[in-house]
């Protein structure tokens, strides 16, 4: 499966799609000296990888100077792929093993993203401020709330208030018990047709 899937479901420049293009390559490579997706995993690269971290974009769409802070982004998930999809928005990739940094910086540098910077730290330490705080099911949602809530800027211009959105699977109803209605749950397969999708969930609560 290649990266045509993510034309299926996105308008992209010419830009985009060697962007996009060239991630298959990379991450084999990168993946041959450090484990950042399960080998049996990256055949499927696009579908459970790059357009599973794009479900953000069918949320959202962020605008140019929107600040974001990937949390625990492991290979670059969601990050890099939003970050070619939103050019002008700014990623904040972190993570607290810097081997999986070292492959985000070396995708980045290959594909010229001048919009992500990096850090490899425990997310307790990031100390600056940003519109959205965007993960991958790294803890549960109370505890990233925990974490993250000093991290939102007050400052709004994007179409949805600013928050937290995750990408999460499985039964998210306790986790998210405790934020009531505040807590937007949207089941993939209403954006993506593709069975994997059927299971996975976007968290969507504004902070």
């Amino acid at each position: 499966m290649n990266y045509e899937l993510i034309s299926k479901y996105f308008s992209l420049t010419d830009r985009q799609k060697e962007q996009f293009a060239a991630l298959d390559a990379l991450y084999r490579d990168w993946n041959s000296k450090i484990n950042v997706i399960s080998r049996k995993d990256i055949d499927n690269l696009y579908e459970h990888h790059v357009l599973h971290s794009l479900a953000i974009a069918e949320l959202i769409r962020f605008k140019p100077a929107t600040s974001i802070m990937d949390l625990g982004t492991g290979g670059g998930f969601p990050g890099i792929p939003l970050a070619i999809m939103f050019p002008e928005a700014n990623f904040h990739l972190v993570d607290s093993i810097g081997k999986k940094i070292r492959v985000c910086d070396e995708v980045c540098k290959a594909l010229e993203l001048k919009n992500v910077s990096t850090a490899w730290c425990r997310a307790e330490e990031v100390k600056q401020q940003f519109h959205f705080v965007v993960s991958r099911a790294v803890m549960p949602l109370p505890d990233l709330v925990k974490i993250i809530r000093q991290r939102i800027s007050r400052e709004q211009f994007n179409g949805l208030p600013n928050g937290l959105i995750c990408l999460k699977g499985g039964e998210l109803e306790n986790e998210a018990k405790p934020f009531g209605k505040a807590a937007q749950i949207t089941s993939l397969n209403e954006y993506f047709e593709e069975e994997f999708f059927e299971t996975k969930k976007l968290v969507y609560l504004p902070l």
